[in-house]
This record gives structure tokens, sequence and C-alpha cells, in this order.
């Protein structure tokens, strides 16, 4: 068996991404180290709560800016529970200038779903109604892949 259990994202501004993920994905820190001591650079591990043993997000230090370009759809994806949740989160992202891909309803799989821009250029989704996550119990074309 094999499984999926992290991304490392190698940012430019490191306490600007893990504000952003906490605020935005509702992530928490669960381990936040300096592998050399003080004077080492901080590494921090996000994890959504019950989810901290199976996916986590790792966030270094140092990294390049991103320039993603518009065209360019490689992204996070985070599923919420609702359509009104992805509103909401369009709305906050519109306010701080950060919003991507306005609210758009998709034929299945795609869902319901916004983007923003975190604050090294990644863009992160949110939907609802993909066949994965919160709303996936909702999708009528869901396919049993056990």
């Amino acid at each position: 068996m094999i499984s999926l259990t992290h991304i490392a994202l190698h940012v430019a501004d490191l306490e600007a991404c893990v504000g952003f993920y906490q605020q935005y994905a509702g992530m928490y820190i669960i381990r936040d180290r300096r592998p050399h001591g003080e004077k080492g650079k901080r590494i921090v591990w996000l994890a959504e709560r019950g989810r901290e043993t199976s996916f986590i997000m790792v966030v270094l230090p140092g990294g390049p800016k991103k320039q993603q370009a518009d065209n360019d759809f490689s992204h996070l994806g985070f599923a919420l529970e609702s359509k009104q949740a992805v509103d909401d989160i369009a709305e906050q992202a519109d306010r701080d200038g950060i919003l991507v891909w306005p609210c758009k309803q998709e034929p299945y799989p795609v869902g319901y779903y916004c983007g923003i821009k975190d604050p090294d250029g990644n863009f992160v989704e949110f939907s609802y109604g993909q066949p994965l996550g919160p709303g996936a119990e909702d999708c009528p074309n869901m396919v049993n892949l056990k």
C-alpha cells in the first residue's frame, strides 16, 4: 500500500503563508521546528483538524516567490461543506485583493469553486460538490472505487 502524506512548499514569506493557510484553510500548526537550533530556519507543519496523521503541508522558508500565469491551473484544492462556504471565502478573498477565479459552477466532477492566490503566488481552490472531501456524499455520480 502507498499513501500520499504531505506536500512541501518552499516559500518566499513563511510567516505570511502560514497565516494565510490558518485563516483561509483552517489549518493549524502541528510542528514548528528549527532543525539546527535557534539559528536554523523555521520549518512549519500544518494540518487540518482530524487529519494530522494522514495529510499535512510542510512550509519551508527561503523559496522564490511564484509568478503563476493566469492560464496555469496548477493549484492546491480544499473542499468545503457548502456553496455558501465557497462564497464566503471568495468574498473575503475579493476584499483582500487575492481572488483569481470568481465562484463558478462546473459540471461534475468539478462542482462549485473559486480560486485565490496565497502570499507566495500559488493558486488555491476552494470547492463544494466534488467527488472527494466534504460534499462528496451529495455527488450524484459518485463512483465506488473500492
